[in-house]
């Protein structure tokens, strides 16, 4: 529930990554780590054999399985009923993370999930396993599948990094920058992800009253540049270059949330940003007089003064 009462959008969370790059691991640290979060899992694995699905039922009794394989494809349909019958919950949960196949295309997935209004993408993450990931990028069989997965994830993970040496890690880490549209890479170990790629906040699934704020006490194992911050102005907005500000950063977002004030509307409108989507709809609670941006992400100085100052060119020339 928001403050106002009003049942707010199921945050939705994709896990995608090719095969054996380690997305059940991750995703188990994650349920393993989640607090009082209610948290369902949607597994889809490849064959008639979820084996992912049993390995993550050690973690959470909400798991739901879509079996052979391409999700996005051959069972589309069961994967827009099984939306449709989490959303439909008396009791929805606090988040949705689906973890996609192997083989899957992670952004056509959050596509899909979209189509419900009743869930709003905080998130594509997708795993690489650095020991493997140049010989599957030059397979001719599914290579092109590899490459999708990085270019539509809005952070990557890097995996198996114990296995090749700092010089090869250097490489293939290059390599990626190549393939991906965003700069947020993070290695982890035996899945040991840090929670706020997932979760704006460290903390229990409790009511913010303050919403939106930025984060604090980061994780140790993030990047030093990853952090959050905030804009605000009491002046309104103009909607075309707001969107035009946002993008121009988003190798630099991992996803942004506010409450603005938009030139040419009476009421006041909630802003969500993620995977390259930028979502600006009514506010069902009181009209504010201030509008606040937080963005989360990778940001030295200079890029976060640089951010803030695309978004005060976007104040309405008419305020």
């Amino acid at each position: 529930m928001t403050a106002s009462g009003v049942r707010g959008p199921i945050p939705l969370i994709i896990v995608g990554g090719y095969l054996g790059a380690g997305k059940t691991t991750l995703l188990n640290h994650v349920l393993a780590n989640a607090g009082q979060r209610r948290i369902t899992v949607l597994v889809n694995d490849f064959g008639a054999i979820n084996i992912d699905a049993a390995l993550i039922r050690e973690r959470t009794d909400d798991v739901i399985t879509l079996e052979n394989g391409c999700v996005c494809c051959s069972i589309g349909g069961r994967l827009v009923d099984a939306l449709l019958a989490i959303s439909n919950r008396p009791d929805p949960p606090d988040f949705l993370i689906i973890e996609a196949s192997g083989v899957s295309d992670p952004v056509r997935i959050a596509q899909i999930g979209l189509l419900d209004r009743a869930y709003r993408l905080y998130g594509i993450i997708v795993a690489v396993d650095l020991a493997s990931i140049t010989q599957t990028l030059l397979d001719p069989y599914v290579g092109d599948i590899a490459r999708q997965q990085i270019a539509g994830a809005t952070a990557i993970l890097l995996t198996k990094t114990d296995l090749i040496d700092e010089h090869k890690k250097a490489a293939v880490v290059a390599e990626l920058t190549t393939v991906a549209h965003t700069g947020i890479m993070l290695e982890t170990t035996n899945g040991a992800v840090p929670l706020e790629l997932f979760f704006d906040e460290n903390i229990t699934g409790q009511l913010r009253t303050s919403w939106p704020r930025p984060m604090t006490g980061l994780n140790p194992k993030l990047p030093v540049d990853f952090c959050s911050f905030l804009f605000s102005t009491t002046a309104h907005l103009d909607r075309k270059k707001l969107k035009g500000a946002l993008r121009s950063v988003s190798g630099h977002l991992l996803r942004a949330k506010g409450l603005i004030r938009l030139d040419g509307e009476a009421a006041t409108q909630e802003l969500h940003v993620a995977g390259g989507r930028i979502l600006i709809t009514p506010f069902p609670g009181e009209v504010i007089t201030e509008s606040v941006i937080v963005l989360i992400g990778i940001f030295d100085n200079a890029t976060e003064q640089a951010t803030l100052d695309a978004l005060a060119a976007a104040i309405s020339t008419e305020w």
